[in-house]
């Protein structure tokens, strides 16, 4: 496996690898491997030639008050996991070479982006829109892989890939979840012993609305008012950002479920602030 770590230098190899024939499989990420990470990697292998994964800790979608300077970080840790999962280049920049000193062009995908995160964390999904742009413009794509996770995310970079015309194909990959339910993340490092009992239950709450909707529940405040009491009374460390029922295409919010739904949700734990959804 090769490291990279200029950004010429990579997309220097990514458009000499296009010039042979060949096509690259892109997962972007910020590091930190768990079994998320690596079952997008599995995912992407077989669909390129050549697999690249981006390690790269975006200040850019960081708000001012946010895990910038502590968010997790292993290298070494990481670079063994990546060649063990078939990465062939693992593109790990600095964050001097990714911007420039006087940088001012931004993508930014509004419709997508006003609810749910976008309410609590009003640069994030620019600086995710940008980060990935130039990711694309680097590492020559042609198929990219993300997690379904951050459904948000997700949903806004199939909108900029149509949108613009990017000739890359966006696979997603469903989120992988720890024996207890809880989706894997790379922040889940930060939870406390108190507040790892009571996170998987974000999933159970998740899990029982949708039984909810299967028994014939269809009104959205109703649905969202009765995971909010099931929050309140089964994670009492945490504080609810967002609970959002909205449509999983374009992120509106919805009033009846009469079709596919997305149910978001965030949580604040002392430690970690936790996102997971479910799809009705």
């Amino acid at each position: 496996m090769e490291i990279i770590k200029n950004p010429e230098e990579l997309q220097k190899r990514a458009l000499e690898i296009r010039a042979q024939g060949k096509t690259i499989a892109l997962v972007p990420t910020m590091g930190y491997f768990h079994n998320g990470h690596l079952s997008l990697m599995q995912t992407a292998r077989p669909k390129a030639d050549v697999l690249i994964c981006s390690l790269f800790v975006n200040p850019t979608q960081f708000g001012p008050n946010e895990d910038l300077e502590s968010y997790p970080h292993d290298l070494d840790r990481d670079a063994a996991l990546a060649e063990k999962n078939g990465v062939d280049i693992l593109f790990a920049p600095d964050p001097a070479k990714m911007y420039h000193e006087n940088h001012s062009t931004w993508v930014s995908v509004p419709d997508l982006t006003q609810n749910l995160c976008g309410a609590s964390r009003p640069i994030h999904f620019r600086g995710v829109a940008t980060v990935v742009t130039k990711l694309f413009m680097l590492a020559q794509p042609n198929v990219a892989v993300f997690g379904q996770k951050d459904w948000q995310q997700l949903a806004m970079i199939k909108r900029m890939v149509r949108d613009l015309d990017i000739p890359i194909d966006i696979v997603s990959q469903p989120i992988v979840r720890e024996e207890s339910g809880l989706a894997l993340s790379s922040r889940n490092v930060y939870l406390k012993e108190d507040e790892l009992a009571q996170a998987p239950n974000i999933r159970k709450g998740l899990l029982r609305l949708k039984q909810q909707v299967d028994d014939g529940i269809v009104d959205c405040e109703v649905l969202k008012e009765n995971l909010k009491e099931f929050y309140n009374s089964e994670i009492p460390l945490g504080t609810i950002d967002y609970i959002e029922i909205v449509h999983p295409d374009d992120i509106t919010p919805l009033k009846k479920i009469n079709g596919p739904a997305l149910c978001a949700v965030a949580v604040k734990l002392i430690s970690a602030r936790l996102i997971d959804n479910i799809l009705v």
